[in-house]
């Protein structure tokens, strides 16, 4: 399945062998040994490290209830009448579908498949840049596309990208690709990256966004054994990101954890640093600052992160 896809997710392989993901992890565990895959957080993907991009078809297949989700959650921010950028991608595809829901909208992109989610929306009008056509994943890049989007501002840009750590931010493979995202984000007063799990903790070649440049992060609820994701979570909240999370106990209507919001939103779930308590009306505080988590002792530091693992 690797072979033929470029990436699967642990769930589909559970699903297709009828087995537990705990027995697909393991056998993964094995075929990466043997050089035959190599592991990401939720899946496996086809050997080749920090110089391999999966194509489009392939990535669309990898976490794709999450991107989903995600994506439910990130046209929650987006308002009528808005000027936003949208980078390329297949989270941010699944955006776009969202966004043609959004009357008065302008959205700037340089990808097709975004232009493409929107080309039928009446009331959102579509702006694209420039440039080469990139065929993996059907986006314009090079100098056209990064000096057709100088002198331009709007309020958030939406972007996704092949890795997130707290170190190095957002980052992916391909470094023309690289290079307009980081011409996207010069255009936009806030940086929302929408990343599923599977990409915490993941370094790829170029950077694109750096962790003190990002606003928000959508993302979705890790697995309860993915402590590698919870602890990015928590180094990307120190750093003063706010986290905004999809999943978890959710049943019909508002669920436990998720904050209200307005008619025809999708509920969001801003996470609050592990020991944190709601404020009155149910609304969830904003993320501490690096600077308080400083001032703690070790131990207490220590407790926040288990805590934090367990949601």
């Amino acid at each position: 399945m690797v072979r033929a896809n470029g990436a699967v997710s642990l769930r589909e392989l559970a699903r297709v062998v009828q087995t537990s993901e705990v027995t697909v992890r393991r056998d993964v565990r094995a075929l990466e040994a043997e050089g035959l895959l190599d592991r990401r957080h939720g899946g496996a993907v086809l050997p080749g490290g920090f110089t391999r991009e999966s194509g489009f078809p392939q990535k669309s297949h990898l976490a794709s209830a999450e991107k989903t989700a995600i994506a439910d959650l990130a046209a929650g921010l987006v308002d009528e009448g808005e000027a936003i950028v949208v980078g390329a991608g297949t989270t941010t595809q699944e955006l776009a579908r969202r966004l043609a829901r959004v009357p008065g909208l302008t959205v700037v992109t340089n990808s097709l498949l975004v232009a493409q989610a929107l080309a039928h929306a009446n009331r959102v009008e579509v702006v694209m840049t420039g440039g080469t056509l990139r065929g993996s994943n059907y986006a314009l890049v090079g100098s056209g596309a990064e000096q057709s989007l100088q002198g331009l501002r709007v309020s958030r840009a939406f972007l996704s990208g092949s890795g997130l750590t707290a170190e190095r931010g957002l980052s992916t493979s391909n470094m023309l690709s690289a290079s307009v995202d980081r011409a996207l984000v010069q255009a936009a007063a806030e940086v929302v990256v929408l990343a599923d799990h599977t990409k915490l903790g993941t370094d790829t070649m170029f950077q694109t966004v750096p962790t003190d440049v990002i606003t928000r992060l959508v993302t979705d609820e890790p697995p309860a054994h993915d402590d590698r994701a919870a602890t990015e979570l928590q180094a990307l909240a120190d750093q003063g990101v706010q986290i905004t999370v999809a999943g978890g106990a959710a049943g019909p209507g508002q669920a436990p954890g998720v904050d209200s919001v307005p008619t025809g939103r999708q509920p969001r779930r801003d996470v609050p640093l592990p020991g944190q308590r709601r404020g009155h009306g149910g609304q969830a505080p904003q993320l501490r600052s690096a600077t308080v988590l400083g001032e703690q002792q070790p131990g207490e530091r220590a407790a926040r992160v288990a805590d934090l693992r367990r949601r």
